[in-house]
């Protein structure tokens, strides 16, 4: 059996995009909180498979959520991702590293302005 591989490709407006590479047709479930999710979409895409899924509005609320993807016939995970939202991201290392940047962004422009105000 040859094996997939899933490329995720972007996240926009509450919809997930990826290319599946396989051989034969892929058959996939994607599932969050243990039930599978509706108009998930797969179709050709040159070299493998364009994979669409729709992310379901209870996803997009506070806490962590997780979508796993998954091969139907064998149970393999391919991948997932996960939405933080809310008090959660607070807590986040990831939502930690952002507010650093933006502070030290915030230090260089006020530094920037000293340096050319002065006579």
């Amino acid at each position: 059996m040859t094996q997939m591989t899933l490329t995720p490709i972007r996240f926009e407006d509450s919809l997930w995009e990826g290319h599946l590479t396989a051989a034969n047709e892929p058959r996939i479930k994607v599932e969050y909180l243990g039930e599978q999710l509706p108009n998930v979409e797969l179709r050709p895409d040159g070299d493998g498979w364009a994979l669409r899924i729709p992310v379901p509005r209870a996803a997009l609320s506070e806490g962590v959520h997780c979508i796993l993807i998954a091969d139907a016939v064998t149970g393999d995970k391919l991948g997932d991702f996960t939405v933080i939202a809310g008090s959660f991201a607070a807590d986040d290392l990831r939502a930690e590293v952002a507010l650093l940047r933006a502070e030290l962004d915030m230090l260089k422009r006020a530094f920037r302005r000293s340096q050319t105000s002065e006579p």
